[in-house]
């Protein structure tokens, strides 16, 4: 067996008031558990919870992932936008063009997402939360699937997309140039080894993949904390 996606992480300097963002736009329920912090529960499909923990790190660059929320309608991109508005969202300028049909915005921390239009025939099957659209190699791509158990769904022009086998969202990778990377992502996943699993042969197994360890073991933290193979950190959780 496999780790499972347990989260999205995302580091926040107020963790709550992001939680209450993203709650309010997704819809979803928010719990705060001491052991892993502010967390949203999904409330469809999606099989991964987003939680935030408190970081003093300063965004300095775009972020190399990002939500891609889907529409229906016009009028459904329309209230989505404005839902996150009114949240305290912003509109950004990443380069977008009109004819690409989304909205781009960020959120009160400036974590970007996109609200895409409807008729999107790569993400229709998909639910709200359509994507997590990620800056970062074919091989990263390739790294995922296996870590995760997750197929690929998409493989060209070294582009890469997995998909759980439950559906979901699905993952992306854009392929090169992959942006430089600077300082520590604020968006991680979070894996959680499998159930009754011992989470060091998990760990051996990653590295085996081309993960590499960044820290020892947190201790009390209760995650070890790795990065693949384009340098982005993720951490593996203490079997709850």
């Amino acid at each position: 067996m496999t780790c499972q996606l347990f989260a999205i992480c995302f580091g926040a300097n107020r963790p709550l008031r992001l939680a209450q963002f993203w709650a309010g736009v997704l819809g979803w329920e928010m719990v705060d558990d001491p052991d892993v912090g502010v967390t949203l529960l999904p409330s469809d499909d999606t099989g991964f919870r987003i939680r935030f923990l408190p970081s003093q790190e300063p965004k300095v660059a775009q972020n190399r992932m990002h939500f891609d929320l889907t529409s229906t309608s016009l009028e459904d991109q329309r209230q989505t936008v404005d839902r996150a508005l009114a949240l305290g969202g912003q509109h950004i300028d990443v380069g977008q063009r009109p004819e690409e049909g989304h909205v781009v915005l960020a959120d009160p921390e400036g974590n970007e997402f996109c609200v895409v239009g409807p008729g999107n025939s790569f993400l229709a099957d998909c639910g709200f939360i359509g994507a997590l659209a990620c800056d970062g190699s074919q091989e990263v791509g390739y790294f995922w699937s296996e870590a995760l158990g997750w197929p690929l769904v998409w493989d060209q022009d070294q582009e890469t997309a997995i998909r759980s086998p439950h559906g979901g969202p699905k993952i992306t990778w854009g392929g090169p140039p992959v942006a430089p990377k600077t300082g520590k992502d604020r968006l991680r996943f979070d894996l959680a080894p499998p159930v009754q699993g011992d989470r060091q042969a998990e760990v051996d197994r990653l590295l085996s993949l081309g993960a590499a360890r960044i820290d020892a073991d947190q201790g009390e933290a209760g995650w070890v904390e790795l990065a693949d193979p384009d340098g982005n950190e993720f951490s593996v959780l203490t079997p709850r």
